[in-house]
C-alpha cells in the first residue's frame, strides 16, 4: 500500500481500475489508448470516468485503498466558512485542479493556517496535487471523493463561471473584445482561454443548457446579482461568486451585444435574439430587458432544444386514437388551448412533422417563429409593416396551401378567416388562451364568430397543462389515505400504489424530485350533440353535460391516469387543474 503519492508507475496506477471496471471495456486496446493519454499528460482517472463504463464512486473506493488516502463519499463544508475558504483556496485553483477545500484550521495567530482539509478525486495526479500546495502555500490533509461529488460541491461553493471572476475582479481597464464580439453565432464555450466576460457569460449559458433551462433570469437586487434558472416550470437560484454584483453592468453590456440591442439604452425596455452553437446543436436564444430601479433585468428564454415527435407527447391510447383520426381529417380546425407556457407550440408542432409529407404544403405564421421545421413555409409577423396574423393569412391561403398554422387567434378577423380556409378545405391549427377545452366555444363566440360558424368549421379543443415528472430515481410511495383520495376526487374503483416525490430528492434531480415534464390534456370534440346545442344557444353546462355524453376525459381525470402510471405526483395534478 502507498501511504502518499502513487508509486510504481502506469501499471501501479491501473490496479484500483482494474479493481472495477469489468474486463469487456478494459480491453488490451483501451489499456493502450489510456497509456498514451497518460503519456501526453492526461489524468487516468478523467479518461477512465469519461471513456469506460465505470461507478465513480466504487472507482474512488479503489483510488482510496490502492493510494491509503482516507475517502470520504460526500464532501461537504461548512456555511459560515465560506468566506475564509474562498480565501484560502481561490476559485481558479480549486477549479482548475479538481479539490474542494472543505475546513480550515486557523493558526493562533491568525495569520497563515494550521492546515487545510481538501477533498479530490485523482490522486494519481502528483503534479496536480504540488501545484495546489504551491499556490495554497499550508499544510493539506487530503481526502479523496467521487468526481461528480467533487464537482457539485465546487459548483456550491464558488458558484458558476468562478474560475474567471477573480480574474474579471483584477482587471483595471476591460478590453475592447469583450463588448464588440458578436457574430451570427455564437459558441458557448466553456474551454476558452481568456479569461474575460465572453468567457464568463459563456459558462452561465453552458451552465443552463447543461440542466435542461428553459429560461434564465438575471435579476438586480439591492445588494446583490440573482440568477435564476427555470428547469422543469420552477424558477431555481444559481449559485454564483460573492461580490457578483460588480459585474452587472459588464455581464448585461455583453449579453446585449450578443442580441444586437442597444448598449447605451438603459430607461427603455428591448427584444432581441442570439444564435448559440452548443454540442453541435444551434440554440436560438429569445432575449427581453426591463428597466428596474436597481438596474436592468435580464430574460433569456433558450429555444431548439425540443424534439418533435407526435409519440414522445405519450398521449393516452384512447386520446392518441381520437387525435390520430382529427390529423386524417382534410380540413376543419383544431385548436389548442391553455395559458402560456403550457406546451401549446410542442403539441401543433408535433402536429405539424406528423403531416409533413412531400405531397403537404404546410404554411404557419407566427409571432415569433420559435421554432423550425424542414419542409414548412414559416412566416413571421411583423407589426410594422402591416403584416399581421390576418393579413398574412389571407395571402398564405392565396399559395394553395393543405395545413395552415395560426401562430394565435386574437381577434374577430383573424377568426373569420381560420374559419373561411377550414371551410373552403384546408386543415387550420391555431391557439387560443383559454381555461378549458369547453371555454375555447365560448372565447370564439366573445370574438364574434357565429355559432353556426363554429359548429360547421372547428373539429375539436384541445386544452393542456404541464405537469413535472417525478424522479425515476428517488420517488417514493405516497402517504394518502383511501379518504384523502376520494375526496380529491381519485377514481375509487382504481386504488393502485402511487408516487409522490422524495422531499430530499437526489443528485439526477437536482434535489427537486422531479426531473423533466410532461402534458395532461383534455380533449372536446364538436359532435353532432354538440352542434345541436351551438344551434340552439346552449350554455357552457349544457356544452360540458353533452359533451360528457360523448364520452369527454376531464383534464384531472387524464392527470389521475399519470398519477396512477407513476409518472406525476396527486399535488402536481391539483396545482394544474385549480386544486380540490
Amino acid at each position: 500500500m502507498v501511504t502518499s503519492e502513487v508509486a510504481g508507475g502506469f501499471e501501479q496506477m491501473l490496479l484500483p481500475l482494474r479493481a472495477v471496471a469489468d474486463s469487456s471495456v478494459l480491453t488490451s486496446a483501451a489499456e493502450n489508448s489510456l497509456r498514451n493519454h497518460y503519456k501526453n499528460g492526461g489524468s487516468i482517472v478523467d479518461w477512465a470516468i469519461d471513456n469506460l463504463e465505470i461507478d465513480s464512486i466504487e472507482y474512488a473506493r479503489a483510488l482510496s485503498e490502492s493510494t491509503g488516502v482516507k475517502y470520504l463519499e460526500q464532501p461537504e463544508f461548512e456555511e459560515s466558512d465560506v468566506a475564509l475558504l474562498r480565501q484560502v483556496c481561490r476559485s481558479q485553483v480549486a477549479v482548475k485542479y479538481g479539490v474542494v477545500p472543505l475546513s480550515v484550521e486557523k493558526s493562533a495567530s491568525g495569520e497563515k493556517p494550521n492546515k487545510l482539509t481538501v477533498a479530490h478525486y485523482d490522486p494519481l495526479s502528483t503534479l496536480d496535487r504540488s501545484m495546489v500546495r504551491r499556490e495554497v502555500d499550508c499544510p493539506i490533509e487530503w481526502l479523496i471523493s467521487p468526481r461528480d461529488r467533487v464537482q457539485a460541491t465546487l459548483l456550491k461553493l464558488y458558484g458558476v463561471g468562478a474560475e474567471t471572476f477573480d480574474d474579471l475582479l483584477d482587471k483595471k481597464d476591460w478590453e475592447e473584445d469583450d463588448f464588440d464580439l458578436k457574430a451570427e453565432v455564437t459558441a458557448v464555450d466553456e474551454e476558452e482561454e481568456e479569461a474575460s466576460v465572453v468567457k464568463f457569460v459563456s459558462q452561465i449559458l453552458n451552465r443552463a443548457l447543461q440542466e435542461r433551462a428553459t429560461d434564465i433570469h438575471i435579476e438586480p437586487l439591492p445588494d446583490d446579482l440573482r440568477v435564476r434558472f427555470r428547469i422543469d416550470g420552477s424558477l431555481r437560484k444559481v449559485d454564483v461568486p460573492a461580490d457578483f454584483k460588480k459585474l452587472q453592468s459588464a455581464i448585461i453590456a455583453r449579453l446585449k451585444t450578443m442580441s444586437s440591442l442597444d448598449v447605451a439604452e438603459q430607461r427603455r425596455p428591448q427584444d432581441g435574439s442570439a444564435r448559440l452553437q452548443w454540442e453541435n446543436k444551434q440554440i436560438d436564444v429569445r432575449v427581453a430587458t426591463i428597466p428596474s430601479v436597481e438596474g436592468e433585468s435580464m430574460s433569456l428564454r433558450l429555444l431548439g432544444q425540443e424534439q418533435f415527435d407526435l409519440r414522445k407527447l405519450e398521449f393516452t391510447p384512447r386520446l392518441q386514437a381520437t387525435v390520430d383520426s382529427l390529423l386524417a381529417n382534410p380540413n376543419g380546425i383544431i385548436l389548442v388551448t391553455g395559458p402560456t407556457g403550457c406546451g401549446k407550440s410542442t403539441t401543433l408542432f408535433s402536429f405539424l412533422k406528423e403531416l409533413n409529407l412531400p405531397e403537404t404544403k404546410i404554411v404557419t405564421i407566427e409571432d415569433p417563429v420559435e421554432n423550425k421545421l424542414e419542409g414548412v413555409i414559416q412566416i413571421a409577423v411583423k407589426p410594422d409593416i402591416d403584416l399581421t396574423f390576418a393579413n398574412g393569412l389571407r395571402s398564405i391561403l392565396r399559395g394553395d396551401p393543405n395545413v395552415v398554422m395560426v401562430g394565435e387567434i386574437r381577434d374577430l378577423e383573424t377568426a373569420e378567416i381560420a374559419v373561411q380556409a377550414a371551410l373552403t378545405g384546408h386543415l387550420v391549427f391555431s391557439t387560443l388562451h383559454t381555461n378549458d377545452a369547453v371555454g375555447g366555444i365560448i372565447r370564439l363566440m366573445d370574438l364574434g364568430v357565429q355559432p353556426f360558424l363554429i359548429s360547421s368549421a372547428v373539429r375539436a379543443f384541445i386544452a393542456q397543462r404541464l405537469v413535472r415528472r417525478l424522479c425515476a430515481e428517488c420517488r417514493v410511495p405516497a402517504d394518502y389515505s383511501i379518504q384523502n383520495l376520494r375526496d380529491m376526487g381519485f377514481p375509487e374503483d382504481e386504488m393502485v400504489e402511487i408516487y409522490d416525490a422524495s422531499e430530499k430528492g437526489c443528485e439526477a434531480c437536482g434535489n427537486s424530485g422531479y426531473r423533466g415534464r410532461t402534458a395532461i390534456y383534455e380533449l372536446f370534440q364538436v359532435t353532432d350533440g354538440v352542434q345541436q346545442l351551438l344551434a340552439a344557444n346552449g350554455t357552457k353546462t349544457q356544452l360540458v353535460a353533452q359533451a360528457e355524453k360523448d364520452g369527454f376525459l376531464d383534464m384531472k381525470d387524464y392527470g389521475w391516469a399519470k398519477v396512477r402510471q407513476g409518472v406525476t405526483s396527486v399535488d402536481e395534478v391539483l396545482k394544474a387543474t385549480g386544486g380540490g
